[in-house]
């Protein structure tokens, strides 16, 4: 290739960038701003688990007058509903069901949940603020997502509960449940609009329209990734490093002065990490399904670990001081599970805490499954030959590890030989899987968490030093983007100004 034909592509490139980077740069300055807000509030507001079961009364067994496959029936699911749960809801005692949708049957008449009118809802949010003098207004009935129940939508229609308090709390109460399923306060709302909603571009108008939101997000990052790219580049071609080269004359290897120096060289110390926060949050969305792709089937080993769908003929009636024997008085909730065929309850207390016991008879489990067990219950799945490695693990390893809560230990991690390189993580103690992982997730892991939130080991854990790392990059790519976007506005308003001039 000639000189010329190279100085023309180097033309192009530099407009290109440069032009491009105007809305790009105002783009990434919104992504850095609310990526730092994000440390400190991640995602939208919501109810967190903790908090709805702190606020959930004690279960009262002695009101329970249906045994749980009457309650089944009553709802018409037959024995075999997704998941079950017994709770009190309204103050009194009820089956929740889970298939496609919550069914609520109560425990003590049989009646099903049906309708939760404006009342009911005032009624659910007083019990839930547990403040008796607390006055409550009743903003109407959700139909259609608003900026807050985006996330929840499912659980639509709500009626909005405002409570006057100092907070400016919002509560947001479904009618399938009869329970609060989203908090705000004035506070996390705010901080929603400098986070969340800016760096997930979770506006309204936008979010609920999934496919356009997520092709929206797909290729503004994908031609911000250019954009960046093109401005590494630019820079490493235009650099010209003085013979011999010493680091401390590295200024007079940059070609520019004033502002454009500036931008020349917190793009070139920056621009890395920019590209590598827009790639991996390009990743985040997934495109074009390329890390859920492969691996083995997991139906068939979950319906063996677990011994078959959730039946609720299996959990015969328990007296109500055999619950007090067993699980205490504090019981918020009784979650009913299927472990290797046989029936159990999980008992959660007020903050969180699950008591696993046997439901037949009502008292201890008989301990969790040997992984000599469950190694050869994936064997029998998949074929003798399939796993070439098992393992208990004590510690969490980089890919089985805490993000949002904390996964269950010790935990049985199976490698298959299958072309994907797909990994198992079963959890001994309820015989269930909790994560499958191919060659390509393990890769997105490293991609996506490890570039996008600085996920490494020796420091995302070590705050506050993760904290200052990554708030420390973020001011710098801020810096560059911003007076890259100044540069690039000054000399689109001195070319219109050019225009304008008359002959």
């Amino acid at each position: 290739m000639s000189i010329q034909p190279l100085t023309h592509v180097r033309w192009w490139a530099i407009r290109v960038h440069r032009y491009l980077g105007i809305p790009f740069s105002l783009l990434f300055a919104a992504w850095f701003v609310s990526g730092i807000a994000m440390i400190y509030a991640r995602g939208m507001p919501a109810l967190a688990p903790e908090t709805r079961l702190a606020r959930l009364p004690p279960l009262d067994f002695s009101r329970v007058r249906l045994d749980p496959s009457e309650a089944a029936e009553r709802a018409f699911l037959g024995n075999h509903p997704d998941g079950a749960a017994l709770l009190m809801v309204m103050d009194r005692p009820a089956y929740r069901f889970s298939m496609r949708g919550d069914v609520t049957v109560f425990a003590d008449t049989g009646e099903m949940l049906v309708d939760v009118d404006s009342d009911d809802a005032l009624s659910v949010a007083a019990r839930f603020v547990g403040d008796a003098g607390a006055r409550l207004e009743h903003a109407g009935v959700l139909y259609e997502a608003d900026q807050w129940t985006l996330v929840e939508r499912a659980r639509l229609p709500m009626h909005r509960i405002r409570v006057d308090d100092r907070a400016g709390t919002e509560l947001y109460v479904s009618e399938q449940t009869a329970e609060v399923a989203v908090l705000t306060t004035r506070l996390t709302r705010a901080m929603a609009w400098v986070a969340a909603i800016p760096h997930w571009l979770y506006f309204t108008p936008l979010r609920l329209n999934g496919p356009l939101w997520s092709q929206t997000v797909i290729w503004l990052a994908v031609v911000g990734c250019g954009v960046a790219l093109l401005g590494i580049i630019v820079g490493l071609v235009q650099f010209r490093p003085p013979r011999p080269f010493r680091f401390r004359r590295f200024m007079e290897a940059v070609p520019y002065r004033g502002w454009m120096r500036w931008h020349y060289v917190t793009g070139l110390i920056f621009g890395l990490f920019t590209l590598t926060w827009v790639f991996s949050g390009l990743l985040s969305m997934d495109p074009w399904g390329w890390a859920n792709q492969g691996g083995v089937n997991t139906g068939r080993l979950e319906r063996t670990l677990t011994g078959g769908p959730l039946d609720m003929g299996l959990f015969p009636p328990a007296a109500p001081e055999a619950w007090a024997a067993v699980a205490g008085d504090g019981v918020r909730e009784v979650r009913f599970l299927r472990i290797q065929g046989r029936a159990h309850y999980a008992a959660v207390g007020a903050d969180g805490s699950e008591t696993l016991l046997s439901a037949s008879p009502l008292g201890p489990p008989d301990g969790a499954v040997s992984s000599e067990f469950l190694v050869g219950q994936v064997r029998d799945v998949y074929g003798a030959d399939a796993v070439v490695e098992s393992e208990t693990l004590a510690q969490y390893d980089h890919y089985y590890y805490p993000r949002a809560g904390s996964p269950p230990l010790p935990v049985v991690r199976v490698k298959l030989g299958d072309a994907d390189g797909t990994w198992l993580y079963i959890d001994p103690a309820r015989s269930r899987l909790m994560r499958r992982l191919t060659d390509r997730g393990r890769l997105d892991r490293w991609i996506y968490n490890g570039f996008h939130s600085l996920d490494f080991g020796f420091w995302y854990h070590n705050r506050p030093a993760w904290d200052i790392g990554v708030i420390v990059l973020s001011i710098g790519g801020l810096a560059s983007s911003l007076i890259g976007m100044g540069l690039g506005l000054k000399r689109v308003g001195r070319a219109l100004g050019r225009t304008r001039t008359p002959g």
